[in-house]
């Protein structure tokens, strides 16, 4: 099996209140921590990292050098979604690979245990993800319902001019979920390479969350291995620390 690894990185950062992708993460940036993983990989052959197209000079002059370093081939990636980015990767992917695998460029803490069992499935399936179980209940919401339950502080309003208190937003429980059939998505995700050609070509890809919707569209079952809950995706500032402290028994703990 030989592997090329797709890492869409085009995106804004928009939860996250800027770039997260350059952000120290215990001496390295969280997108070098994330590259790290599957450099790694003996069945890994290539890395390719979709980065910003309209900041992408900008993107190879932060990032180039280390990133050469490990033979990474950066693309310019999509404008919109995600889906694009992975679709303009698509055509860098070399010709000798037998399988893509799409991660997401802010989860550095995929561990090699996780790698093993999702390759070790991918050579087996034609398309495998990693998931992990739903403890807590689940329930769907009215967002349309919302209310602002958050009281202000008169006094203080009329001497500020505007209102103090913080907002909270509560929502009326429509009903609770059955979870026992229901997983947390995680990355990476692998495929044959035909078969994601094949999505991307189709139009398949379009506006998917997960290359994984896409492939499902096909007709094609989508096996779900054991996932890791420490494979987190960093989205808020505070992921920062959490994957700070998941990382430091990780970091050389295996070559």
């Amino acid at each position: 099996m030989k592997v090329s690894v797709i890492i869409p990185a085009a995106g804004g950062g928009s939860r996250f209140g800027g770039d997260k992708l350059s952000r120290d993460l215990r001496g390295r940036p969280v997108l070098v921590r994330t590259i790290e993983a599957f450099t790694r990989r003996d069945e890994v052959t290539q890395i390719i990292v979709a980065g910003p197209p309209d900041d992408f000079d900008e993107f190879v002059d932060r990032f180039g050098a280390v990133l050469g370093f490990h033979g990474v081939v950066l693309v310019k990636g999509g404008r919109t979604d995600r889906w694009e980015s992975v679709t303009l990767a698509l055509e860098s992917v070399s010709s000798d690979a037998t399988h893509v695998a799409v991660h997401d460029a802010a989860r550095p803490c995929v561990s090699q245990d996780l790698l093993d069992r999702v390759f070790e499935a991918a050579a087996r399936l034609d398309a495998v993800m990693p998931g992990v179980e739903i403890s807590s209940t689940v329930k769907e919401v009215d967002r349309d319902r919302a209310r602002d339950v958050a009281t202000s502080d008169a006094l203080a309003d009329a001497i500020l001019g505007e209102e103090t208190a913080s907002t909270i937003e509560a929502m009326p429980v429509m009903r609770t979920v059955p979870r026992q059939s229901l997983i947390l998505a995680q990355t990476p995700q692998v495929f044959r390479v035909d078969l994601l050609a094949k999505a991307a070509s189709s139009g398949a890809m379009t506006g998917v969350t997960d290359d994984a919707s896409a492939v499902a569209q096909l007709g094609v079952d989508v096996h779900v291995v054991p996932g890791d809950s420490r494979n987190i995706k960093i989205t808020r500032p505070e992921d920062l620390d959490l994957a700070a402290a998941i990382l430091s028994p990780m970091v050389g703990a295996r070559p």
